[in-house]
């Protein structure tokens, strides 16, 4: 995927006004370069390949292959503000966190009404920037009762990843439903009160009267 860039000589502000977003692009072997994206076309590339995919940044001479790697956006309008893209090195691994996919059926869920928990939502991984992948799907049939689990060992990644943190990692797992316990009727103790009415007239007795 390709983007187009241009180098930014207005200010964030004056190039948002446009409708475009203000970026940077910087690197182990790139300078930090203060650029200007197209929204609309920023947008549709995002979405394609989020932050995990390597984007070729056209326009300035020579191109640049980089990754998303952070956004800013309007608390209130959710609109993109900026975007930081990273330089990678040609011919070096590189370090991202990819999303997991869950695909399939968990049985747990389906015959044993179980709750399916989702511990981890993405996945660091190390590899080269052409064998990044997008997502990683994580398949939850194996989840065939409240004992089983789904370790980032028993993720089969793409060919040339390797996963970054360790393999006894919990990814999923499905819980037991929660049991709806009726709470049991208060039950009064009438001969409790009795004895408290009781011991309440004996005292009133023994005090003198004034």
């Amino acid at each position: 995927m390709k983007l187009t860039i241009q180098k930014r000589t207005e200010t964030a502000d004056a190039v948002r006004a446009t409708g475009n977003i203000p970026a940077v692009f910087y690197g182990p072997k790139a300078e930090s370069t203060p650029i200007t994206v197209n929204g609309p076309e920023f947008i549709k590339v995002w979405r394609q390949a989020g932050e995990s995919s390597v984007i070729t940044l056209t326009g300035l001479g020579e191109d640049h292959d980089a990754l998303i790697h952070d956004i800013s956006k309007d608390p209130v309008k959710d609109t993109v503000t900026h975007v930081d893209f990273y330089v990678i090195e040609k011919g070096k691994k590189v370090q991202v966190a990819v999303p997991l996919e869950f695909i399939g059926e968990a049985p747990a869920v389906k015959t044993l009404s179980g709750v399916l928990i989702k511990v981890i939502h993405e996945l660091e991984i190390e590899a080269m920037p052409k064998d990044l992948p997008h997502a990683i799907e994580v398949d939850i049939s194996s989840l065939v009762d409240f004992d089983a689990q789904i370790k980032v060992s028993d993720i089969k990644l793409p060919a040339g990843v390797t996963a970054e943190i360790d393999g006894d990692e919990v990814v999923a797992l499905v819980s037991a439903p929660k049991e709806e316990t009726e709470e049991a009727p208060t039950t009064i103790d009438m001969s409790a009160i009795g004895i408290s009415e009781e011991r309440g007239k004996k005292e009133e007795e023994e005090i003198p009267a004034e």
